[in-house]
C-alpha cells in the first residue's frame, strides 16, 4: 500500500452533504461535546465532578490514573478553545490526507498522552497539574514540519512561525514559573517534530531492536566501488526527494503525479530501511 497514495486510510471515514468528514472532525466533535458539558456542569456547581477530571500528578500517583485520559475534557468555553478546535480541522486534516487515519490517530495519541505521562514521572519531583489541552498546538508543529514553506500571515513561513510561537510560548510560562505548561509545551513539540522526522527517513524513535545483538559487520567484505555508487545514488535520492517535498509545500500533495508518489514513497521506504540498518 501506498502511504502517499489514495488507500482508503487517505480517504475521508464519510461524507455529509458532499462534504468529506476526516479523523480530525471527529476528534474536534469529541472536544465541543465535552465544552458544552463543561459548560453545563459548571452551571450546575458540580465542581466535585469536574475536579475529579483533571490531571494531578500526585493523585495519578495514588491511583487516579484515568485523569491521564480525562484532563483534555475540561473545556470552558473561550475564544482560545474555538481556535484550537480550528486548528484540529485545519492542521490535523492535512495531517490525516497525507500519512493515512491510523498514523494519524497515533500522532494525535502520542500529542495527548505523553505530555501527563511525562508529568507524572516529573511529579516525582515536583507535583503539578493539567487541564483542557487538546494538543493543537502539537498537530501545528507537525503541519510546519511537513510543510515547512508554506506561507502564511504577512507571508512568514510556517517553520519560522512555529519557531516564533515555540520562542514565545516558552518564555510566556518561563515568566509564569510554570513548570507543567512548559513540560507540556515541550513534549508536544518534540513529539510532533520526531514523528514526523522519522516518517520521512531523517530520524527514528528507540525501538527495543536496538538493543540486540547485532550481526558481525558485513561492510568489509563489500567492494568499494559498490560503496560509491551507493552513496552516488543516495544523495541524488534526497535531491529528488527534497524537490518532490518543496513541490508539496507549494502546491499540496496532490499535485504529485502517480509516478511522483511512487519515487516519493521508494525513497521514503529507503531511508527509513537505512536508518534501522545502522
Amino acid at each position: 500500500m501506498n502511504s502517499y497514495g489514495s488507500s482508503e486510510e487517505h480517504q475521508p471515514i464519510t461524507w455529509i452533504k458532499g462534504h468529506p468528514i476526516y479523523a480530525a472532525h471527529a476528534l474536534v466533535l469529541v472536544f465541543v461535546v465535552s465544552m458544552l458539558a463543561t459548560t453545563i456542569l459548571m452551571g450546575m456547581g458540580a465542581q466535585g465532578l469536574l475536579s475529579s477530571l483533571g490531571f494531578s500528578s500526585e493523585l495519578v500517583l495514588r491511583g487516579e490514573v484515568w485523569r491521564i485520559a480525562t484532563y483534555g475534557l475540561l473545556n470552558p468555553p473561550s475564544i482560545w478553545f474555538a481556535i484550537e478546535m480550528v486548528m484540529i480541522v485545519w492542521f490535523g486534516r492535512e495531517l490525516e490526507k497525507f500519512y493515512g487515519r491510523r498514523k494519524f490517530l497515533t500522532l494525535y495519541a502520542g500529542l495527548y498522552f505523553l505530555p501527563p505521562l511525562v508529568l507524572t514521572a516529573f511529579g516525582l519531583v515536583q507535583p503539578n497539574v493539567l487541564a483542557g489541552r487538546s494538543g493543537s498546538f502539537g498537530l501545528f508543529i507537525g503541519f510546519a514540519t511537513l510543510y515547512p514553506n508554506v506561507a502564511f500571515f504577512f507571508n512568514i513561513l510556517a517553520k519560522w512561525l512555529a519557531a516564533i510561537l515555540v520562542a514565545l510560548y516558552t518564555l510566556v510560562a518561563l515568566s509564569n514559573r510554570d513548570v507543567a505548561g512548559l513540560i507540556y509545551l515541550w513534549t508536544t513539540v518534540a513529539f510532533a517534530h520526531g514523528f514526523v522526522r522519522d516518517q520521512q527517513g531523517r530520524f527514528s524513535f528507540p525501538s527495543f531492536a536496538s538493543f540486540r545483538s547485532k550481526p558481525a559487520p558485513e561492510s568489509a567484505a563489500r567492494p568499494v566501488a559498490r560503496s560509491r555508487s551507493s552513496d552516488a545514488a543516495g544523495a541524488g535520492t534526497m535531491a529528488e526527494v527534497d524537490a518532490l517535498l518543496d513541490k508539496i509545500a507549494r502546491s499540496g500533495i496532490g499535485s504529485l503525479t502517480p509516478k511522483e508518489r511512487a519515487k516519493l514513497d521508494a525513497a521514503r521506504s529507503e531511508m527509513k530501511r537505512r536508518s534501522q540498518g545502522r
